[in-house]
This record gives C-alpha cells, structure tokens and sequence, in this order.
C-alpha cells in the first residue's frame, strides 16, 4: 500500500462538479493498493501516518502529528500510485490491487484513520476526481507498507 501524504491547509475532491469530501488543516492522503496488500498493510499505514510528527510546534519545528494538532484528513484513492514505468511510454498498473480487494482496503483505511482524528473525508473509489489543495510547506512524504512491515518488494 502505498500513501502520498501532503501537508494542507485545506484540501477538496470533487466529482462531477460537485464536492464529496474536504478537510481543513491537515493531510491529504493519496492511497494505492497493491496486489497482495491486506488489512496488516492498511493498519501499520494508518497508525504511521495519524502519529507521524510533520507539524510545526510553536517554535517553527516539525514536532507534532495530525493527532497532536487536532488535525483532519482528506484521502482519496489512486491506483497510478502503483504505475509501472520501466518499459516503453505508457505505464502499467498490473501492480495494482483488483478493484474490489482495492476498494475494500480503501474503505478499511479509512475507517482506521476515522477512528483516530476528528474528520475525515473521503473520495469516491474509482470516480473521475479533482482535487483542489492549499498544499503547507510543502511537505509531501511517499510512504509504503512494504517498508514498514519490512517485506520484500
């Protein structure tokens, strides 16, 4: 699984001209599922990323989590996180988790990370989106599962 994470001070996502989730301050959450990603995955992610110290305390430093600063979420999936572009001009997604199994562990994560911070909002699984942001810093952290549950990749 794998999660761009970008310091907000407000994020949206918008379907069909319409907004269908937003957060104030916080993060905005890009998240891929793999082939072969589980629940494991998506709860070692979620606990990283709600405690993950990339907010500024009150002297300028990166000290506190979204959790210290009382901060929200915007997550929306995204399956070209998986893009594979070794070969040729086009990229593949074949790395990436079948829509149902991608969809389910989507929801799962976000119902982790509701579990934990005041809001969350969410995108549409498999919609044609559009995000707006007023990226902060910019900090932008690319984390994966794979990493922190030290497989092999």
């Amino acid at each position: 699984m794998i999660a761009v994470l970008q310091r907000v001070k407000r994020a949206a996502v918008c379907v069909d001209g319409k907004e269908v989730g937003a957060c104030g301050e916080g993060l905005c959450i890009l998240l891929g599922v793999a082939k072969g990603d589980g629940e494991e995955d998506a709860r070692v992610l979620a606990e990283k990323i709600v405690n993950l110290r990339i907010f500024s305390d009150e002297n300028g430093k990166m000290n506190l989590s979204l959790k210290d600063i009382d901060g929200e979420a915007l997550i929306v999936s995204n399956f070209t996180l998986l893009a594979s572009y070794k070969k040729g001009k086009r990229p593949d997604y074949f790395a990436a988790a079948l829509p149902d199994d991608a969809n389910r562990l989507y929801e799962y994560f976000c119902t982790l990370t509701e579990g934990e911070i005041k809001h969350t909002g969410r995108g549409i699984f498999g919609a044609d989106m559009e995000i707006e942001m007023i990226n902060n810093g910019p900090v932008t952290i690319v984390m994966d599962s794979n990493v922190l549950l030290k497989k092999s990749v």
